[in-house]
């Protein structure tokens, strides 16, 4: 993808919501943005990557690896979610494997590349990290709102498992 399309695509997302065009511009100059195919692994469970990246189109399965071969999905990120972003932040391992649904677009960047621009864009730096506070705290609501509906469902269905 070219600069242009980096910096549309990352224009979009809530990652950028506060910044000005010249702080995406200096987001999209260290951005790599590319399509993933369908069930396409982006982060690996275990793997530690110190990438952030931000879902511009489609969306990605966050699953748990249970054994044999086989994986459920734990929740479901969309277009303007994050992804990576703990990882990203602790440098510590990945929890879960992230799988594309479908041609999924996503816009990555490396942890030292972002912090090369503290010098001379500290409040873009700033910023960023308060949207991904944000995104990562509605991402939190929606996972917790789900929980809540499955045990209201499991509760009153009398399920055993």
């Amino acid at each position: 993808m070219s600069i242009e399309n980096d910096f549309s695509s990352l224009r979009r997302s809530s990652l950028s919501a506060s910044l000005t065009d010249d702080e995406v511009e200096a987001l999209a100059v260290i951005a790599y943005c590319r399509r993933l195919a369908d069930q396409e692994v982006l982060i690996k469970e275990g793997n530690v990557d110190n990438s952030l990246h931000i879902i511009t189109e489609g969306a990605i399965a966050v699953t748990r690896d249970v054994g044999k071969g086989e994986y459920t999905t734990i929740h479901v990120l969309r277009t303007g979610d994050l992804a990576g972003e703990m990882g990203f932040i602790s440098g510590q391992s990945h929890t879960a494997t992230l799988r594309s649904l479908g041609r999924t677009q996503v816009c990555s960047f490396e942890r030292e590349a972002f912090e090369s621009l503290l010098a001379e864009h500290p409040w873009l730096v700033y910023r960023v990290m308060q949207n991904i506070v944000k995104v990562s705290q509605d991402i939190l609501r929606r996972m917790n709102a789900q929980h809540v509906e499955l045990t209201k469902y499991v509760s009153r269905s009398h399920a055993l498992y």
